[in-house]
């Protein structure tokens, strides 16, 4: 009997996998076998291949009864997801899709191909070996400056922390308040401003507001200036906190509003909490898109956190060096293994193809170094002990406390997101004090984000604002569902908070900020490896 799996639940797995097993032996005798609507499986080359469609219908089998036997083990929440989690790791990798002998897609085009298509795979095989990452996209599409992050603006402003970017307005006439947005320093900014029909930035531009960007540096391992020594501290004061004030001096604004995205608004709203503690309140309007204050449910990712992991980091990179982009990169693909990893292992070894040209994976790809420092502070006080929310925790020696967030804050959360649990952003809503919108996206974590509203595609869920239950669940059961975009809810919104309209300057930066450089700047451009 495997170790923590009652007698009667694994009675009944083992029963249900007979039967199961039973049924698809009866049906490869009778030649009913049916075809599997699993993407992997799903091809003619599966269904018209008996030998390759039993095994298909035998692996799912054994896939769903180990899955069941690691969720009935009895070994407390945390190990149960842990082992919940190797179990998917384990059964992902064994699919018969991901081996040339077993899959028939791969056959039937190394034969139509003569050869040629596993010729290619290998290649490709040895450039992802040499770059020690799987390939996803085609990588020569998209260059920031060429074909993403190309809306018009100037780096207006730069420490050796980052950059700020002002925006030329495309409007004869502005709101008067400027936004600053705060994008996540893993990965870059230009998630904001992709291609110019899904850029957030030129969409917000459009609908008359002044936009300002925070562009992150990229620290690598041959950086000698100390940036791999940088701190959570240091991102709030340097980074944050600095670019408001660049803000508000260039648009002579005594208050501005801002957007924080992912971790990007973890750090505006812990430097937002560190100026009320000093006595400040420079932002009138907040908003908050798939972000975490309160980490209590961390989703999938919760599988990495435990006081082993967080001394682990603290001693190779607490007082210097890097988390690497390669990394975390890694991490989160195998949060999602399936469509991240094997899926490309079919396609590029396997059958030889070179990835598509896509402006998200692009970006994705293009990932971004930590400072240790900032990281191993980051991963024990938020994901760890969960102490950004407590009202207690030191930052910038100042005690922040979320609570004393009262300006009026539009909160965005995704369905489907595996990173940032729309729960646990809801999650927000009991911290802020302020009057709150909360919108619920349809799909994941970034793709949820990125929808601009010409293409009519997915939908959102809004709810009555007065009233918001502690319980997501209960927000969700009360809410309206929408067709399309979520922008246009939230630019009207924003607008709401942005003061009278006035003329556009048509001038960026002033005499204390001239330009240095055009957008997207240098900063972005810089590669991780």
């Amino acid at each position: 009997m495997p170790p923590g799996v009652s007698s009667e639940r694994l009675a009944a797995i083992q029963s249900d996998f007979l039967q199961a097993w039973q049924s698809l032996l009866d049906q490869t005798r009778q030649g009913a076998l049916t075809p599997l609507s699993d993407r992997r499986f799903s091809s003619d080359a599966w269904s018209t291949n008996p030998q390759a469609l039993f095994s298909a219908h035998a692996y799912l089998i054994m896939t769903n009864a180990l899955q069941r036997l690691a969720q009935a083990a009895d070994v407390g929440d945390a190990a149960r997801e842990r082992l919940q989690f190797s179990v998917m790791q384990w059964v992902e990798a064994a699919a018969p899709s991901n081996f040339l002998a077993s899959n028939p897609d791969a056959l039937r085009t190394l034969v139509r191909t003569q050869g040629a298509s596993l010729q290619q795979g290998l290649a490709n095989l040895v450039t992802d070996l040499r770059r020690r990452r799987i390939t996803q996209v085609d990588e020569s599409a998209f260059v920031p400056g060429e074909n993403l992050a190309i809306t018009p603006g100037a780096v207006v402003y730069e420490t050796p922390l980052m950059q700020v970017i002002q925006y030329r307005p495309q409007t004869t006439q502005v709101h008067q308040i400027p936004l600053l947005m705060v994008p996540p320093c893993i990965n870059k900014y230009y998630i904001l401003d992709l291609q110019p029909a899904n850029s957030l930035v030129r969409h917000a531009l459009q609908a008359g507001f002044q936009v300002y960007m925070i562009s992150w540096r990229n620290p690598r391992p041959g950086d000698t200036d100390g940036i791999d020594t940088r701190t959570w501290d240091d991102y709030i004061q340097d980074g944050v906190l600095r670019a408001i004030q660049v803000v508000q001096d260039i648009s002579r604004q005594p208050r501005i509003n801002a957007l924080g995205f992912c971790v990007g608004g973890t750090l505006l709203s812990t430097a937002l909490a560190v100026a009320r503690a000093r006595g400040q309140d420079p932002v009138a309007a907040l908003t908050l898109l798939t972000t975490f204050l309160d980490f209590r449910d961390t989703g999938i990712l919760d599988v990495f956190v435990d006081e082993l992991h967080a001394r682990t980091r603290e001693q190779q990179m607490g007082a210097g060096g890097l988390m690497t982009a390669g990394e975390l990169s890694t991490t989160f693909s195998f949060l999602r293994p399936s469509e991240l990893v094997w899926n490309y292992v079919g396609s590029n070894y396997l059958m030889g193809e070179s990835p598509r040209a896509f402006d998200l994976l692009s970006w994705n790809a293009d990932g971004t170094n930590l400072p240790g420092p900032f990281f191993a502070w980051y991963f024990r006080n938020t994901y760890l002990e969960n102490r950004l929310k407590t009202g207690k925790l030191r930052v910038c020696d100042q005690v922040v406390d979320l609570r004393t967030l009262d300006m009026p804050a539009y909160l965005y959360a995704s369905h489907d997101d595996h990173i940032v649990p729309w729960g646990s952003a809801y999650a927000s809503t009991l911290l802020l004090r302020g009057p709150l919108r909360f919108v619920l996206g349809e799909s994941g974590h970034i793709a949820g984000v990125v929808n601009p509203p010409e293409r009519g595609r997915r939908g959102y869920w809004t709810g009555a604002d007065a009233a918001l239950p502690s319980d997501p669940a209960d927000w969700l059961a009360s809410a309206t569902h929408a067709r399309g975009s979520w922008w246009p809810d939230w630019l009207a919104w924003l607008a709401d908070h942005s003061g009278p309209v006035r003329r556009a300057g048509r001038t960026l930066g002033n005499r204390y900020y001239p330009i240095i450089e055009p957008a997207p700047g240098r900063y972005v451009k810089v590669k991780a490896d």
